[in-house]
């Protein structure tokens, strides 16, 4: 399940890339994403900290995207804040892969492939939609998925 915080995140998120390319303060960023305005000041020093936000300090200060809205996937944001896409550490191909602690047999497990199924169409999407597209919003993506 999507926790409040990612949420808050990717509002954020989306509301730098509809300034586009302008610098949005912490109060009104906090504004546009409906979020408590130091829980989401929290947010942003993590994504700051993964390079997806770039801080500018100071009294003019507040913040851009750290790289063009198109090369950021709301799977990016998702695991920098909530980690794994996965429902279960066995199906988590990067972060955090282990075995459930109440598996006998990975191989041998009847809920293995249902999971893994749910993780690959959940990664599908959300690696393809960006936050171009949904700052372009109606949920039409920018561009073309390939």
């Amino acid at each position: 399940m999507l926790s409040q915080k990612a949420k808050y995140a990717l509002r954020a998120l989306v509301a730098l890339a509809q300034a586009g390319g302008d610098q949005v303060s912490a109060a009104e960023l906090s504004l546009r994403a409906d979020a408590p305005r130091k829980f989401l000041e929290a947010i942003l020093l993590e994504l700051s900290r993964n390079q997806l936000v770039i801080s500018r300090r100071g009294k003019f200060g507040g913040y851009i995207l750290g790289r063009p809205s198109a090369e950021i996937s709301f799977a990016q944001v998702i695991r920098v804040i909530d980690g794994p896409l996965a429902l279960a550490p066995c199906v988590s191909p990067r972060l955090g892969f282990r075995k459930c602690a109440d598996c006998p047999d990975l191989e041998a497990c009847t809920l293995r492939e249902a999971l893994l199924r749910a993780r690959d169409a959940t990664a599908e999407v959300l690696e393809a939609y960006s936050l171009a597209d949904a700052a372009a919003g109606a949920g039409q993506p920018a561009r073309a998925l390939t």
